[in-house]
């Protein structure tokens, strides 16, 4: 008797596999691996977003992203913890990075850089992005950042909640060995 041809030969493999197999569960790992593949996720959420028939082009576009920091900033006044039974882990994790972007404005080259402090949450399934605010520099010299603002929604929040989907699915799985092989 031959096999059916609606039967696999052989099982499939799971579709969904463990969290601890694509997304590292250490956030400095993730956020590593994270940082080199923003700058390509923003640019492909910019590109998006713009309109076919504009004649000028406003969009800036994301050169690097780097400069991790993971000291977090205290969140409110310091206060014992409601519940005896909440842990570490069960708060949002702290990242604070850079991105340098650059436009071109009037046959001149702008750039800014600007400042991100993401926060996330470690859960069954993966990470996830609680909330996110930013600082957007000046290309002038001397001129400081403006004022933090939310920006979850903003195109490095878009990015990064893409990244962290593309991560949980695991197909960013090449990468994260890799980071993880290096000395």
């Amino acid at each position: 008797m031959s096999p059916s041809p609606h039967l696999p030969l052989s099982p499939s493999p799971p579709l969904k596999t463990s969290q601890s197999q694509t997304c590292p569960a250490e956030l400095e790992t993730l956020t590593s691996v994270l940082l080199k593949d923003l700058p390509g996720y923003a640019n492909r959420v910019i590109q998006r977003a713009r309109r076919l028939e504009r004649t000028v082009d406003n969009f800036s576009y994301v050169v690097v992203a780097g400069k991790p920091e993971f000291e977090p900033l205290p969140l409110g006044p310091t206060q014992p913890h409601s519940s005896a039974s909440q842990t570490q882990e069960e708060e949002p994790q702290q990242v604070f990075f850079t991105t340098l972007e650059r436009s071109y404005r009037r046959g001149k080259v702008l750039e800014s850089q600007n400042f991100h402090r993401l926060f996330l949450i470690q859960t069954a399934d993966g990470w996830r992005l609680v909330t996110m605010f930013s600082q957007i520099g000046s290309s002038q010299q001397g001129r400081s950042p403006t004022p933090p603002r939310e920006s979850s929604n903003s195109v490095i929040g878009q990015a990064v909640n893409i990244w962290l989907r593309d991560c949980r699915a695991g197909t960013i799985k090449d990468q994260v060995k890799a980071i993880n092989q290096l000395p």
